[in-house]
């Protein structure tokens, strides 16, 4: 039995890839340190529901912390590593940088340490469509530069992409980070627009909708990511021998590096994005249009490309498909 170490396990992202890995037969390890970022109890209840596998261990502390890390490393020597823990939203990392500081970067710090001194077959970690920052040449692709984050959180996230390349390149480790783009379903982060959406419709409170609607994002179907961080998880980067890489490819040439965006390859309007909350819901938003916040982008695109000539797979839901099972999942949850 293979065993995989998935930090941030009882996040949104990471519940629902403990849950797939342990359906594959992995014995799952996830390190979590339970922050009250947002609302405690549903990642409590993720976690309760991991622990009902008998191959799933849950550990809570934090990622920066010396030595934690590396001695869970140590004792386990996990073969795949997916490292989802980190301090994320935009908008908070105006508030509190200092979290993104040491959560992103030294909490990042601290597992590359680990992996150097007991490397795993394979070492994933979690970026952000964010990493793109100021680009406007859309879709996105992995291979253009990505130098002009709008935020700290950006900046943290395409930091720890330099840093894991450093590391990839000295030390040979196999490492992939993948870029995620607006994820969103059941089970999701209160902070983001589906759950804040969902709730003052259902409490007949209006909605915020930032440059008066005029936004585009690339909604990803949280099971879509997940599939795709698992398929990833098998196309282990290798150092290319001649320093030469295929067009269209990100790996490094000096080193067993590569970056892969995760996305539905397809922009979508914010306003159609409500409607389809309404639509769900059966009930109209009022809308509360305010202008363009600090450190926000006003469209996100993914080119999913290399996904699929890596994997063979690309994310396909819908969003009115996706928005349905999450207000699905809010009604029940929250007994609407």
């Amino acid at each position: 039995m293979r065993t995989a170490l998935v930090t941030g396990s009882s996040g949104f992202i990471g519940y629902f890839l403990c849950t797939r890995l342990l359906q594959d037969g992995f014995r799952v390890i996830g390190l979590d340190a339970m922050t009250d970022y947002y609302d405690v109890k549903l990642k409590e209840r993720r976690q309760q529901m991991l622990l009902q596998h008998e191959h799933f261990q849950a550990i809570n502390d934090r990622i920066e912390a010396p030595d934690v890390l590396m001695g869970l490393f140590k004792r386990e020597r996990p073969n795949v590593v997916v490292h989802l823990a980190a301090q994320a939203g935009v908008r908070y990392s105006i508030e509190n940088p200092r979290s993104y500081l040491e959560s992103n970067i030294c909490g990042t710090f601290e597992l590359l340490e680990a992996a150097r001194a007991f490397p795993p077959e394979h070492l994933l970690m979690a970026s952000t469509s964010s990493a793109f920052g100021a680009n406007t040449e859309m879709p996105y692709r992995e291979t253009v530069k990505a130098d002009h984050q709008m935020s700290f959180y950006a900046a943290t996230k395409k930091a720890t992409e330099n840093m894991s390349h450093s590391y990839a390149h000295l030390f040979d480790l196999p490492i992939t980070m993948f870029r995620f783009f607006t994820v969103y379903g059941p089970w999701g982060r209160p902070d983001m627009a589906l759950f804040k959406f969902t709730k003052a419709i259902f409490e007949g409170n209006p909605i915020d909708v930032y440059n008066h609607g005029d936004m585009k994002r690339d909604f990803t179907y949280v099971e879509d990511l997940v599939e795709g961080i698992r398929l990833l998880i098998d196309a282990v980067p290798v150092r290319p021998a001649d320093h030469v890489v295929e067009d269209g490819d990100s790996l490094s040439p000096v080193a067993p590096w590569r970056v892969v965006n995760i996305g539905n390859s397809n922009t979508v309007q914010l306003t159609e994005f409500i409607e389809a909350i309404e639509t769900a819901t059966g009930r109209k938003a009022v809308r509360n249009l305010l202008p363009m916040q600090p450190g926000d982008v006003p469209a996100t695109w993914a080119d999913a490309t290399l996904l699929q000539r890596l994997t063979g797979y690309r994310p396909q839901t819908d969003v009115a498909t996706g928005v349905a099972r999450f207000v699905e999942w809010y009604r029940s949850y929250y007994s609407v």
